[in-house]
């Protein structure tokens, strides 16, 4: 399936970052690891930097699928406000969610900052009530994430105006959170697992697995096959067609990137921006300077369907920006959709299924991808080594 339409910026940015073979002859591993994007890349960083003998194949050229077209916030809050989740799944469950997307974000700001290349800068977050009905629940999330620790500050519509050009009426201003170059990240999580004795091939389909008593034989199509101890499947939302049971629903969404600016008037300290509407609008900048914003998610339907809308959502983008802020001038660059799975409860599903032994999968990060890729990889870590993780039953397939 083809992941994106238009011209997504970071491959364009980057150029070619690294070039890996396709898998010529058999081999031999602890791990194999279906999915070569940020989420496989986290997975295998964390296990060859465990000791783990790591095999990472890909059907495109690593890097080029969801995660080149991924806006690259980094945030601790799932598309679910913590409110909703508590009554989804109770208080102390949501909350240690919450908790853990937090903890991940500076394991990520730690490893990003060992990786100066990917342009990982701290920024606080801006959540905004895009209208007066919002204000209220908002309020309450605030309330909420203050009782239980979390470092939130309460903006009033007075506040907004004085600081920004934002037409929201309150807004939750937080931190830890950040932005970054996903796709930069992914090549150098690849790079320094593979000096750490991970091998990556790409441009090699895995079309069978065939389990047995030991592991898993996985055959390609180009011949050769992988005999591991343990699969992981990182394949993004393409892995949800694998199951019997769907447990992910598809969207698509749309960004934009513009050309370099000087200045960013009426753009708070250059947050990052996101709305309590739905779909909502999101905004960030650039270390170049540009503006990168994006959102009018609608249902997947096609990869034809979703180059056709490219334009139209563009347009709408833009009027949606120039309304936030308008004192910035903006030249539009390039455009690009690309479509995401996002679960029910706003939490991925992470670990193992049923039906696939010796086998564990990572799915349905809504818009919160590069996080959870990186909670996906301690658990899976914790799971491939023998070791109990006390998060993992949070994102356990069948849970209630």
């Amino acid at each position: 399936m083809d992941l994106l339409s238009g011209a997504p910026w970071w491959p364009i940015k980057n150029g070619l970052l690294a070039t890996y073979p396709p898998l010529a002859g058999d081999v031999t591993c602890d791990v194999a690891i279906i999915g070569g994007g940020i989420t496989g890349a986290a997975i295998a960083h964390e296990l060859a930097l465990a000791g783990c003998a790591v095999v990472v194949l890909d059907r495109r050229d690593i890097g080029t699928g969801s995660t080149s077209g991924s806006t690259s916030l980094l945030q601790y809050e799932i598309d679910v406000p913590l409110a909703e989740l508590v009554a989804k799944m109770g208080e102390k469950r949501a909350v240690r969610a919450y908790r853990l997307c937090e903890a991940t974000l500076g394991r990520i700001a730690t490893l990003a900052r060992q990786l100066p290349s990917c342009d990982f800068r701290d920024r606080e977050s801006l959540y905004g009530a895009s209208r007066v009905a919002d204000v209220a629940p908002l309020r309450a999330e605030y309330e909420l994430r203050k009782r239980h620790g979390f470092a939130v500050r309460y903006w009033d519509r007075a506040r907004i105006a004085r600081e920004s050009t934002l037409p929201f009426h309150a807004a939750i201003v937080s931190r830890p959170s950040a932005q970054i170059d996903a796709h930069c990240f992914a090549h150098d999580l690849l790079r320094r697992a593979a000096r750490h004795g991970a091998r990556v091939f790409d441009r090699t389909t895995v079309t069978k697995w065939t389990p047995h008593r030991r592991g898993v034989v996985l055959r390609t199509d180009r011949g050769p096959v992988v005999r591991a101890r343990r699969v992981v499947v990182a394949a993004g939302y393409e892995a949800d067609a694998m199951l019997r049971e769907h447990v992910t629903t598809l969207h698509t969404t749309f960004a934009v990137i513009s050309e370099p600016l000087a200045a960013f008037p009426g753009w708070p300290a250059r947050r990052l921006i996101w709305e309590t509407a739905r779909p909502y609008f999101y905004a960030r900048t650039t270390a170049d300077g540009r503006v990168l914003f994006g959102g009018e998610d609608e249902p997947f339907v096609n990869p034809r369907r979703r180059a056709r809308a490219l334009p139209a959502k563009t347009r709408l983008l833009l009027q949606h920006f120039r309304r936030y802020f308008p004192g910035i001038a903006i030249e539009p660059a390039y455009a690009w959709a690309g479509t995401f799975a996002e679960t029910a409860d706003g939490l991925p599903f992470i670990g193992p299924h049923r039906d696939f032994p010796r086998t564990y999968f990572a799915l349905g990060y809504g818009g919160n991808g590069i996080t959870f890729s990186f909670v996906a990889a301690g658990i899976i870590r914790d799971l491939c080594l023998g070791k109990k993780n006390a998060d993992a039953e949070l994102f356990r397939f069948g849970r209630g």
